[in-house]
């Protein structure tokens, strides 16, 4: 059980929160660099001989370089631009913007913290947060509790979020108000406001009422009988001896508000629980038929705990099936290998006549349909597919009028790489890219469905999310995989943010889904080239090793069947493509030889000796007797009839097959009609006269104007010279540690430049003009008084406090050590640049020796 002083104690600090929620934390918000661990980058804000921080500003200004980059780096938002000095930084810091990005990166642990800090007083000393989140249990989630608080309590120190000592912790007024209690958004803590807050616009008589029912003396004005209201409720003995007076049906109605939410509806007439809590304060009107329970009254009742449950451990990711890594690494290159396959498919399939993009962008329903029918997969791992080749830049619009999707010229120097290499560069395209084809199909907030290959599909959480997924599989042993509820549990953990959390499980699924297979892992369990893949290495040259050689040869069977029994080297690839029909994958790849294949190859310029050497040179069984009549039966009948364009004609020295195509009722749509013996003029272009004809199972050859055969040969479609699309980033990029050092050299000298002393004019018309000045700012002075004060500082070499504005019409105050000054400008030591400048004297706006304590 919680220890019954220190629970109290943590419920009588947090009772005052609502008064200690001040004007003051709004100057005041400041980052303390102590923690309880002393492991916080900030540690070194305060020590025992520097005084507490009373704003951010100061908070800032005590860290050290480091701390400043480490800020910096967790808060990339900060740099854009750079801030001119420590003040700037600070108020950036505190914009609602940066607050809630800071808030949405936090793991559960540091948000509790977080939202402890919100219903906590302000300040709020160390031993009572602890108790918010502990309860004062010493064993158990406790004790975990109280060790990782100085972790928490850091993290939200370098981020910014939390300032002071350990007995005057602040947490950033932003960041109070999105966390703390409000009817509109309740509070994660299932906490209501205080009695200070819910009595705020209660009728001092009404209030008097209360303190009476209570067993309080009468006061004077209603501020001290709050006071004694909430001393009441934050008193434990006598908070327990109040409760032992209550109802048994009025502890059950507690009970349902204690965890929250803090709210419940009443009716004119409340049953007598209700009123004998509300008419002693434990319940407070919200509204006409609303009613809530006070912050210090749930605490008590919660023992002082402000979470019904705390998570200061990361959920752990144990292994749950493990396998022998080369079972895993040969699983992965079988996938790798097939990835592959589908890949150079889909592309080649949109070579000719590539599905047309939609007005709004992105691929119809239709022709995702129809690529998935022809890869043989389903909607969604085709449109996975489709956005797999787009991210590895394979495949992009063409630009045209009629604008369709269609290969890339890079598709053709990815064909020539070798199959590890080509492996690679889909997964090094796929892990930072930011598209999510998991979202195809689904709505937008608009209601319009979601496309592949449409811009709404980028999240920008993506890449982190695949990469965080792929580390968690990366920390287990070689061959073991892990339970996907446990990886989603971690990932919700470390990102508890509503929203948020919800997407990035949703990613987790489909990153686990994708990296099996594309090959990244094998049975759950991450591959030998998906950890060099991660460790930015060469997964090419593990995988290699792995993949089998190509062949260049098939068997094949009577059945007018090829098997492959492996990739195919790609000559003989290419022309098998064309000679036969691809009937089933896998491990071997199995082509069929149909009339129509057969009579593609001849169309594409071979004759049927042709494809009798062929099949002879790389088959290593002899060619079937039924294979050979088919080419020859199709080479036969091929050509035999001609098309031309007259709009169209066919001729045939055959005059008997022209009247029998004439008396087919299948040929009534093309709008046949005899010119001579041997020639049908029709109406349709030649290209449909082919396609008819070739459906009503002719064999005919297009011919030229000068009546020579037209060989079938379509040139592959190729769209111009297109970059692949680039990531979205989520937010400012991550700043180098060259930025960074440059940023914390210019917020020092730009804070040295806005905090320095100048030193009072002597005169008493400068006295008197310097007298309605802003403090801290600059006076106005003439070209002359300006032009003699840096010239003296030239010849003293002494520095002088300068206001400029420059040709953009910036202004700024500079600290610089004038060296020379001639032809209208000045030249000197740019304190605030920290370099060698050269300024014009006629855009400086004032000047200012420094005190000497400054010089």
């Amino acid at each position: 059980m919680p220890d019954a002083s220190t629970a109290g104690a943590a419920g009588a600090a947090a009772a005052s929160s609502g008064s200690g929620r001040s004007g003051a934390s709004t100057a005041n918000d400041a980052s303390s660099g102590t923690s309880a661990s002393g492991t916080s980058t900030a540690s070194t804000e305060t020590s025992a001989t520097t005084p507490a921080p009373r704003s951010l500003a100061e908070a800032l200004r005590a860290r050290d370089d480091a701390a400043l980059a480490a800020l910096l780096h967790a808060r990339p938002d900060l740099l854009s631009p750079v801030p001119g000095d420590v003040t700037q930084l600070a108020t950036r810091a505190g914009t609602r913007a940066s607050v809630v990005r800071a808030l949405d990166r936090l793991d559960r642990f540091a948000l509790q913290t977080a939202e402890a800090l919100a219903v906590a007083p302000e300040p709020c000393p160390y031993e009572v947060l602890e108790n918010l989140l502990t309860g004062g249990e010493t064993e158990g989630t406790g004790e975990q509790a109280r060790a990782a608080l100085p972790r928490a309590l850091g993290t939200l120190r370098d981020q910014a979020l939390v300032w002071g000592d350990e007995e005057r912790l602040r947490l950033v007024r932003t960041a109070r108000e999105l966390l703390a209690p409000s009817a509109q958004r309740p509070s994660p803590t299932g906490l209501g406001p205080t009695v200070s807050e819910a009595t705020a616009g209660m009728s001092p008589t009404r209030i008097q009422e209360i303190v009476a029912a209570a067993g309080l003396p009468a006061t004077h004005d209603p501020v001290s009988a709050v006071t004694a209201l909430t001393a009441l409720f934050t008193d434990r003995p006598r908070m327990s001896a109040l409760l032992d007076e209550a109802p048994a049906e009025a502890h059950q109605v507690l009970g349902r508000l204690v965890w929250g939410p803090p709210y419940g509806e009443v009716t004119p007439n409340p049953t007598a629980p209700v009123r004998w809590l509300r008419d002693r304060g434990l319940l407070l009107p919200a509204s006409a038929r609303t009613v809530v329970l006070p912050r210090e009254v749930a605490l008590h009742l919660r023992g002082g705990l402000a979470h019904r449950s705390v998570e200061p451990v990361a959920p752990a990711v144990p292994a749950h099936r493990e396998h022998r890594p080369q079972l895993v690494d040969a699983n992965a290159a079988g996938q790798a290998l097939a990835a592959l396959a589908t890949v150079e498919e889909l592309v080649k399939s949109w070579e000719h006549a590539g599905p047309p993009v939609l007005r709004a962008g992105g691929l119809s329903v239709r022709d995702l349909k129809r690529t998935a029918v022809a890869l043989d997969a389903t909607e969604p791992q085709a449109a996975f597919w489709i956005e797999l080749a787009y991210a590895a830049g394979l495949l992009a619009s063409d630009g045209e009028a009629d604008e369709r999707y269609a290969p890339t010229p890079a598709f053709d120097d990815w064909c020539e790489l070798p199959p590890a290499e080509r492996w690679s560069a889909l997964a090094a395209a796929w892990l930072p890219a930011t598209r999510t084809p998991g979202l195809v199909g689904e709505q937008d907030a608009k209601g319009r469905t979601l496309s592949a290959l449409g811009p709404e599909l980028d999240r920008s959480g993506a890449p982190e999310v695949r990469r965080r997924v792929l580390e968690l599989l990366a920390d287990l042993p070689e061959g073991a995989s892990a339970d996907p509820d446990a990886i989603l549990a971690r990932l919700t953990w470390e990102r508890p943010v509503r929203g948020t959390s919800e997407l990035r499980a949703r990613l987790a699924r489909w990153t686990l889904a994708d990296a099996e297979v594309l090959g990244v892992t094998g049975r759950g369990a991450l591959s030998g080239p998906g950890r060099a893949l991660l460790a930015h290495g060469d997964p090419a040259a593990l995988l290699a090793p792995l993949l089998p050689e190509p062949v260049d040869h098939v068997l094949l069977q009577a059945d007018l069947t090829a098997v492959a029994p492996g990739p195919l080297r790609r000559p003989l690839a290419e022309v098998l493509a064309v000679l036969a029909d691809v009937e089933s994958k896998g491990g071997a790849t199995v082509y069929r030889f149909t009339p129509g294949s057969v009579r593609r190859a001849l169309d594409s310029g071979r004759a049927a000796a042709d494809l009798h050497a062929f099949l002879a040179e790389h088959s290593i069984t002899p060619v079937p007797q039924p294979l050979a009549y088919l080419i020859d039966d199709v080479a036969r009948r091929h050509g035999h009839l001609r098309v031309g364009a007259a709009s169209s004609y066919v001729r045939c020295d055959d005059d008997g097959m022209l009247n029998e195509i004439l008396a087919d009722k299948r040929s009534a749509g093309l709008g046949l009609r005899r010119l001579a013996p041997t020639v049908l003029a029709a109406q349709a272009d030649p290209t449909a006269l082919l396609d008819g004809l070739r459906a009503m199972g002719y064999a005919p050859a297009a011919e030229s104007r000068t009546g020579d055969v037209l060989v079938a040969r379509a040139d592959a479609h190729r769209t111009p010279d297109r970059q692949a699309p680039v990531p979205v980033p989520d937010g400012p990029p991550i700043p180098d540690e060259t930025l960074l050092g440059a940023a914390v050299r210019a917020i020092r000298a730009g804070d040295v430049a806005a905090t320095a002393v100048r030193k009072e004019p002597a005169s008493a018309s400068a006295s008197a003009s310097a007298a309605s000045v802003v403090p801290g700012e600059l006076p106005r002075t003439s070209a002359a008084e300006t032009l003699a004060t840096v010239q003296a500082a030239a010849l003293t070499g002494s520095a002088v406090w300068i206001g400029y504005v420059n040709a953009e019409g910036a202004a700024s105050q500079r600290v610089i050590a004038p060296v020379r000054v001639e032809g209208g400008f000045v030249t000197g030591y740019d304190h605030t640049a920290d370099e060698v400048r050269t300024y014009a004297l006629h855009r400086i706006t004032g000047v200012a020796e420094l005190a000497e304590e400054h010089l």
